[in-house]
């Protein structure tokens, strides 16, 4: 009966793995009704911080969940195909960075908040992607995406939408070259350099079939979930209580066109410990904006807000070590303060 149940995946791999998509498509699709409803069960009212914060917490936590196992699974397959080496050699750094342009690029269609991108940042570097390359991507993938380009253009026009595109990119570009010229691949935590090695060894072997490149994603999701969850539970749970209770009117006081030249630097500190993606962050930039805020100060905080955020760093904590997470958070930091003050001389 035991060899029975285990040889089922392998002797039918196609139809568990529709299976799976379609519980998984139908979980995805059904993220908001579900919080609706346990929030209903509380009796809480969603206009309450305790009852928005509730909300946040129980949407974000299975989205979050959901992507990281569809991610790490689908990454699990590619890693069957595509040996690191030929990886690095399409994502590299040479012929003036090439390859963390292809990575800022591919961040724009993946409209990802900052947790969310974490997961494929992971399968990244277990592919054995360059450490600077990845950092491209992460960057941009909650920063720069079609929801924030959309939603700037409605509310702004199209020069405000292109130049946050350019000057965007060009933070998660240029960032993502100096992180990977500093050379600090020694402080990724030693369980993902391990999952590098061994699957530079793994992948030297002949062609595996359908049913084992399957099998090598369901341990590809057991190996890395396994080991992040709780760190994403512990970010989502902070951002949703700062979500739920930190208040608009305080940030717009310090925002303000006449703010000192200091406005910009506080508002990339106070965005920090925030947490939302672009689309949750964007109406607050509009409600800034209409309370007197200047707007690159504002961008500077919504770009601190989706690039930076406290939870993003405690995920980000179970795969780099404290140098490299500090390296991170000035290189792109020094970024978004020029932007602000780009934007606020040129607006």
């Amino acid at each position: 009966m035991t060899t029975l149940t285990s040889d089922l995946p392998r002797r039918a791999p196609w139809g568990w793995m529709m299976l799976a998509v379609i519980l998984w498509i139908a979980a995805y699709a059904n993220l908001t009704p579900f919080a609706d409803a346990i929030v209903a069960l509380t009796g809480l009212p969603r206009q309450t911080h305790l009852g928005e914060a509730l909300h946040f917490f129980l949407y974000d936590t299975p989205k979050v969940l959901l992507l990281l196992t569809g991610i790490v699974f689908v990454m699990g397959i590619v890693h069957t195909f595509i040996s690191p080496e030929r990886t690095r050699a399409f994502l590299s750094s040479r012929r003036l960075g090439a390859g963390n342009v292809f990575a800022a690029t591919l961040g724009i269609v993946t409209p990802f908040c900052s947790c969310s991108a974490v997961p494929l940042f992971i399968g990244f570097l277990s592919a054995g992607v360059p450490l600077g390359v990845t950092f491209s991507f992460l960057i941009a993938a909650p920063m720069v995406n079609e929801v924030a380009l959309a939603l700037l253009f409605g509310m702004f026009g199209w020069k405000i939408a292109g130049l946050y595109l350019v000057m965007g990119l060009a933070v998660a570009i240029v960032a993502g070259l100096v992180i990977g010229k500093l050379g600090m691949e020694r402080y990724l935590e030693d369980w993902v350099r391990a999952i590098q090695a061994g699957n530079t060894a793994e992948l030297a072997v002949d062609r595996p079939s359908w049913a084992e490149r399957i099998d090598a994603g369901v341990s590809h999701v057991r190996e890395i979930v396994g080991k992040v969850w709780p760190y994403l539970l512990a970010g989502i749970a902070l951002g949703a209580g700062i979500h739920g209770y930190v208040p608009e009117d305080f940030m717009a006081g310090i925002m303000g066109k006449d703010a000192p030249w200091w406005s910009v630097p506080a508002a990339v500190v106070i965005g920090v410990p925030m947490y939302a993606n672009a689309a949750g962050i964007i109406p607050v930039v509009e409600a800034l904006i209409g309370k007197g805020a200047a707007l690159g100060t504002v961008l500077a905080f919504m770009m601190s807000v989706i690039a930076l955020s406290l939870p993003e760093m405690i995920i980000l904590r179970k795969v780099l070590k404290l140098p490299l997470i500090a390296t991170f958070t000035g290189v792109v930091a020094l970024g978004i303060l020029v932007v602000g003050y780009v934007f606020n001389a040129i607006l």
